[in-house]
This record gives C-alpha cells, sequence and structure tokens, in this order.
C-alpha cells in the first residue's frame, strides 16, 4: 500500500484547507465544506477516504480514457524513468521515447500531420497554437493575420493565452482578457440558442458567423478559426451534422487556418480518434492532451500540418518558443502504452460499436424524466439539460444553483457527474462496459428524482 493510512478524513481535508489552493474553486467556500479525499482508483471506479466506491462519470476530468489501475502504463513510466527519467529537447538534443511517440502520433492522426510540437497540457497546447499561427503568417510576409476566431463559451485552457481563446466570461473578468486579436462568435447550442429554427438551420447559421465575422474583420487580417469538435467544459454542446462541413469551407475558401482543438474529443472519446475524424474535417493544426496518456501523466501536443510547418521551418528560422517538460521522457513513454492499449484493445471500436450506442438508449431514457428538458450524447459524452418545465427550454432563475444542487445529490449517489449552469454532463473511461453503463443510468436517474423530490420540497417547481 503506497499511501499512508493513519489520517482520518477530517484530518486529512484540515491539511487540505491549508495548504492546498484548488483550481477553480471558491476556496473559502471549500474550506468550510471540506474537500473530498479519493484515495485510490480502478478501472471506472474511484474509492475515497471514507471507503466509499463512486462511479466515475467524468473519466477524472474528461481524461481516465482506458480507466484506472493500468499497471502497463505505470511499468512503461517506471522503465523510462530507470533509464532516461529526464532529458530536455532544446539544444539539438532528443531521445527515443518523444521521437518513437511522433512517429506514433503521425501514423493514428490525418495523413496531413507529420509533426508535433509537445507540452504538457492543453492549455500550453493552446498557447503555442496562437505563437504558431501568428509565426505561419508573419513567414508569409503577412503578419497582419494576427486575428483568432474563437466561440463563446469554449474551453482552451486557464492560462493567458488559452483563456483568452476560450469565450467564458467569468474568466475573462480576471486578469483583464482576452489579449489583443482574439474574437468570439456564437456557438452552436441549439437547446439554449436555437430559438424557433431547427438544428438543420441553426447549423447552418452558426457556421455562417463565422463568415460574417470574416467580412467585418477582414480575410486579410485573419490567422486562425479554432473551435472543439464538440464543446466540453462548456456543456457538452454537440453541433448540428452540417456546422463542421460549412465551418471547414469558409475557412479554406477565405485562407484562414483551421484550428481542432481534441483535447477532450481525442483519443476515441466520440468512437473515432479524433473528433475531426468523427466530422470528417482536415485541421491544419490540433490541440491535443488529456487522453494523450490518459491521464497518468502530463503532456499535451500540437499535431503540425505540413501547409503549415513547411513555410516556418523554411523561412522562419528559429522558433522562439518551447517548454522545460516538452517532451519529457517518462510522460512520452506513458503516450505511447496508453496508445498501444487503445489498439490492443480495440477501445476505439468499443465505443464506436457498443459503448456509445448502449449509452445513447439508456440516456435517451433520461430525457423522459420531468426535470430534463434534453438528453443527449456523442460518443461517450453525454448532457442532461435541466428545466423546470418540458417542453419549453425555459431555464431555471438563479441559473447553476439547480445544476450544483443536482451535482451534489449525485455525489451523495455515489457517481461523479458534472454540472455546468443547470446541464448535467458525463464522459465516463472509454472502458466502460454495458452493465456499467446500466449502472451509472441507474444512478442518474436516483439523482434526478432526489433532485426533483428536493426542488418541490423547496417550492422551485
Amino acid at each position: 500500500m503506497l499511501q499512508r493510512n493513519y489520517r482520518t478524513t477530517e484530518e486529512l481535508q484540515a491539511a487540505d484547507a491549508a495548504h492546498h489552493w484548488h483550481p477553480f474553486t471558491d476556496t473559502k467556500e471549500l474550506s468550510a465544506e471540506g474537500s473530498r479525499v479519493i484515495r485510490s482508483a480502478e478501472g471506472i471506479w474511484l474509492t475515497d477516504s471514507d471507503g466509499n466506491r463512486i462511479l466515475d462519470g467524468m473519466s477524472g476530468l474528461w481524461c481516465v480514457n482506458v480507466g484506472y489501475g493500468r499497471r502497463e502504463i505505470a511499468e512503461a513510466a517506471y522503465r523510462q524513468m530507470q533509464e532516461l527519467p529526464f532529458y530536455n529537447t532544446f539544444f539539438k538534443s532528443t531521445h527515443v521515447p518523444a521521437l518513437e511517440l511522433g512517429e506514433k502520433l503521425a501514423e493514428i492522426t490525418q495523413p496531413q500531420f507529420n509533426r508535433v510540437f509537445y507540452c504538457s497540457s492543453g492549455s500550453e497546447a493552446n498557447d503555442t497554437i496562437i505563437r504558431l499561427v501568428r509565426t505561419f503568417w508573419a513567414a508569409q510576409g503577412k503578419p497582419e493575420k494576427s486575428v483568432i476566431i474563437a466561440r463563446r463559451n469554449a474551453y482552451h485552457g486557464s492560462t493567458v493565452g488559452g483563456a483568452s481563446l476560450g469565450g467564458m466570461s467569468a474568466m475573462h473578468e480576471q486578469g483583464s482578457l482576452p489579449i489583443p486579436d482574439i474574437h468570439h462568435i456564437r456557438q452552436p447550442y441549439w437547446f439554449d440558442e436555437g430559438g424557433d429554427m431547427n438544428e438543420v438551420e441553426f447549423g447552418l447559421a452558426c457556421a455562417r458567423a463565422l463568415e460574417d465575422a470574416i467580412d467585418t474583420i477582414g480575410a486579410d487580417k485573419i490567422a486562425a478559426f479554432i473551435g472543439e469538435p464538440i464543446q466540453g467544459a462548456g456543456g457538452v454542446i454537440i453541433p448540428p451534422d452540417n456546422y463542421w462541413p460549412e465551418i471547414e469551407r469558409i475557412c479554406r475558401e477565405r485562407d484562414i487556418l483551421l484550428v481542432a482543438d481534441e483535447v477532450i474529443c481525442g483519443f476515441g472519446r466520440t468512437g473515432h480518434w479524433f473528433g475531426s475524424d468523427h466530422y470528417s474535417f482536415k485541421p491544419d493544426l490540433m490541440a491535443m492532451a488529456k487522453g494523450l496518456s490518459s491521464g497518468y501523466l502530463p503532456i499535451g501536443g500540437v499535431m503540425i500540418s505540413d501547409r503549415v510547418a513547411e513555410p516556418v521551418i523554411e523561412h522562419a528560422g528559429e522558433f522562439f518558443h518551447g517548454y522545460t517538460y516538452s517532451g519529457h521522457p517518462a510522460a512520452c513513454a506513458a503516450a505511447l502504452e496508453n496508445i498501444a492499449i487503445l489498439e490492443r484493445e480495440a477501445v476505439v471500436d468499443h465505443v464506436r460499436d457498443v459503448a456509445a450506442p448502449h449509452l445513447a438508449k439508456r440516456w435517451a431514457e433520461l430525457g423522459e424524466h420531468p426535470l430534463v428538458g434534453q438528453a443527449r450524447t456523442k460518443g461517450l459524452l453525454g448532457a442532461l439539460e435541466l428545466v423546470p418545465a418540458k417542453p419549453e427550454r425555459r431555464r431555471f432563475p438563479n441559473e447553476g444553483t439547480v445544476g450544483t444542487i443536482c451535482r451534489d445529490i449525485s455525489f451523495e449517489n455515489r457517481l461523479v457527474m458534472r454540472a455546468v449552469r443547470d446541464s448535467m454532463i458525463i464522459a465516463p473511461p472509454l472502458v466502460i462496459t454495458t452493465d456499467e453503463i446500466d449502472e451509472l443510468a441507474k444512478r442518474a436517474e436516483k439523482t434526478l428524482n432526489d433532485t426533483h423530490a428536493k426542488l418541490k420540497a423547496d417550492g422551485w417547481l
């Protein structure tokens, strides 16, 4: 047993409150409540410091694709640490794990990708993309092409650059963001913003918002458009099927780079290796992290198409950008073994052919609940929109309060679901079985029933 078990939960919570500042957290509120202490995990299951077994419906943080407890990954990292625990990839140096992972990533991504720039997170990947797209245009004598278009309510990380690309107003309000030359357009969120349009009409209208922005700003000033194939942290926003083909058409016709943020959708989440494969569009740059190592070690990267790489290599000279841990050997070894598991166990096929269809069926059944205005899935991503009165798409007052109530009840029912405003979202490990999906749906249904009862008792309904 690697963990020290002599402290009580209360003692652990006190130490956490005294010394650990959590991300995306109201620290005063958490210190008063006490954090949840996770002790161990296996498969799709977590165990906390009180011995409770919890179904992890969020794969940690969208990342533990092959599930917990995979000794193969731990052993691959251990072997690498014994042989070469660290060396940098600056100063004309490389090492075997970095180059072998590069070969494997070129093999599993679309044909236009032959190079990867390594980093340690999705935030760093998207910061790299800001630098790279502007360097690409400057190398061709067009430094004025510097504006990057993204979407409202998108999430591209929480660094200054990543948060600027993201379209979340609460993040922008802290730190005088976004940085210059970032422009946001509407998101393809039919449930909240579709009005009287059907989904096909709405998908076209949202894509055409990019065209309108280009006309306003000028194509000669725009470097790139970036989007998540499916917006994850925004609330599992699944675009209409006609959205991405239209976005790609516009970018190609107007000579604008197309960037896919695959940090959440990548490595099998949609039942394809990448979300851009699922929607059949060809990005020029692709951010990745999370599922690259199934979260076992921090690693991210940017896949760079030949179109982008060649002029930068030929004309830009030194690219003044990088990170100490770019291509960390142990992280690369973990990622290689993670990809080997995905291939060896046909995990992506399992998602496409078994798990995703079963989740879609069970999730649709939850859509019949009186509290659910829409139940949607794509691959192993799902969302439940909580509403006061079906079939209206009207929201509860003080949006986010009901979602938080439901999330807390879900934890009480030993199921991790995340609340985004008043949407309950899931992204379970890709190795989840049909029996485990049934258990997830059972706990989600109980959570909806318990939430409905509490809302009625408290006068919300």
